[in-house]
Order: C-alpha cells, then sequence, then structure tokens
C-alpha cells in the first residue's frame, strides 16, 4: 500500500505484514535477537520495537519493569503481533509470569542458560552476567537455584558492560571497550579464580562476546538466545519476510542516534518514531 504524507508530500510504501512476530526491549540489545529470527525463518514478518524511552530496564523495581514491558507488549498486540518475544534476560526472569497473565498473545521470554553453563563446566562454577535489577532479584536467586544441579553459580552485575553497547562504544571505540572488558573480567577471576563458564544474560552482551573471548580465551562464554527460536517455532508462519522497525525515544536517547546505531550495524533498517501509552 502506498500513501502521501501531506505534511511533507512525499509518498511512503506502508508494510503490510502477514500475522508477525513483535521483539522488543528497552534499546539495540535486542537487534541479535531479530537477525537470529530472520536466518531461522526467513520468511516471518517481524516488528522489531526498541523501547529507548524506558531504557535501562536494568535500573528498574519489578513493579516498573511489569509495567513497562505490559505497555511494550500490549502495543505490538495493537500492531498485529501473533506472538511477542520479551528480548530481555532481566524482566523475562523478574516479571514473564505475570506479564503472560495479562497479555492476549503467547510471551515468549530469555533466560539465562544456567544448566547448560554447569553442564559444561569443568569446575561446576559458573557466573551469570546481567544487569542489577535480574542479578539481585529473589527470581533470579531461586532460578539459579532450581537449575543450577550440584554446581556453583555467581550472580554479577555487569550493567557497566550494557553501556558500552548502548552508547556504540563497541563500535567506535574498540580499544576501550576492550580495556574496559579487560578490567572487569580480570576482578571476576582473580575473586572467583574457578569459574570457567560465564552466560551473556542481556542481550546486549553478546555483541561483546570477541572481547570476552579476547580477555579470557579459556572461559567458555554462552549467549542465551539459542533456546528462543525453538520455543517461537510454532508461532511463525509465512509471510513477505518483511522487518517493520519502530522505537520509542527520550531527550538523552534520540531516534537519529538510534537509526545511527542501526546504520553502524550494517542493517538497512531504519526506526520510525512512536509514542506507546
Amino acid at each position: 500500500m502506498w500513501i502521501k504524507n501531506p505534511r511533507i508530500g512525499v509518498v511512503k510504501e506502508i508494510m503490510e505484514l502477514q500475522r508477525p512476530i513483535g521483539i522488543f526491549d528497552a534499546g539495540i540489545g535486542s537487534y541479535a535477537i531479530v537477525e537470529r529470527v530472520r536466518a531461522a525463518f526467513p520468511a516471518q514478518d517481524v516488528v522489531y520495537f526498541a523501547d529507548r524511552a524506558s531504557f535501562p530496564y536494568g535500573a528498574k523495581s519489578p513493579q516498573q519493569l511489569l509495567e513497562v514491558v505490559q505497555r511494550a507488549t500490549a502495543f505490538l498486540q495493537d500492531q498485529g503481533c501473533v506472538a511477542v518475544v520479551l528480548a530481555s534476560n532481566a524482566p523475562s526472569v523478574v516479571v514473564l509470569e505475570p506479564l503472560r497473565a495479562a497479555a492476549g498473545v503467547p510471551v515468549i521470554g530469555i533466560f539465562p542458560p544456567v544448566a547448560e553453563a554447569v553442564r559444561r563446566s569443568a569446575s561446576g562454577r559458573v557466573a551469570v552476567l546481567g544487569v542489577r535489577s535480574m542479578v539481585d532479584s529473589a527470581a533470579m536467586q531461586a532460578y539459579a537455584a532450581a537449575h543450577r544441579g550440584a554446581g556453583e553459580v555467581l550472580l554479577v552485575n555487569a550493567s557497566a558492560l550494557v553501556e558500552l553497547v548502548e552508547n556504540f562504544d563497541f563500535v567506535h571505540r574498540p580499544q576501550a571497550t576492550q580495556a574496559a572488558i579487560d578490567g572487569f573480567i580480570g576482578e571476576l577471576r582473580a575473586a572467583h579464580p574457578l569459574v570457567d563458564v560465564m552466560t551473556m544474560s542481556s542481550t546486549h552482551l553478546p555483541w561483546l562476546k570477541p572481547f570476552f573471548e579476547a580477555a579470557a580465551p579459556d572461559v567458555q562464554f554462552l549467549d542465551p538466545a539459542d533456546s528462543v527460536l525453538a520455543e517461537l517455532a510454532p508461532h511463525t508462519s509465512a509471510g513477505g519476510g518483511q522487518t517493520r522497525c519502530v522505537a520509542t525515544a527520550s531527550a538523552e536517547l534520540s531516534l537519529e542516534d538510534f537509526n545511527t546505531a542501526l546504520r553502524a550495524l550494517g542493517t538497512p533498517l531504519q526506526a520510525e518514531l512512536v509514542a506507546v501509552a
């Protein structure tokens, strides 16, 4: 369908998506999940929503987290999405069940692969790297206890590393990014030398995997996204393989900056600004 915008006098193509899947979090981190879905289900239509006005999730209380992800899920449902991927570990661990209870569509979360980390570990000691609201939560402590078996799980606040992705230092300042990660991982390993597997349990952190591996080449770094595709598969369908990108913005996190970040990732997507009530 084509429409004319009377304000700027140009013709614009509006994509008509077929049974799209919604994918969202509070920033650029979830674009990695979009790429994984695109590769696994190339005919699937997707609405990728970056709720930048709500960034960072990691600084929010459980009630605040629930409120923002409920708004985002309702928005995606209004866009016609038949299922939604909450592409953020923190709210998935902390508030996924009440979110699912309130949502009108299936909601798929993303979780730290604790059991897999323990299984792969030679020492039985592993670390979960995530934002503060997740690693400090009772829900995460209960999740780790339920999945660790005989292993020992260290919950580590890596919120400072999320900023390296959201402000795009990892692209524009790679040496400074490596130095920051070297320091972070060095301190962690000095305090816990037997940890030999770490989970990158914020959707931002897998963008930093090359830096992690350079800082600790003898440690395995696991991406929690792998389990999402299997859970999403029953909700996929054949459409046009289109991806619509939308975003909210704030005074500190503008739409222009987000689109600059998308271009730096080499994606052809350009986000359109939306407001979410």
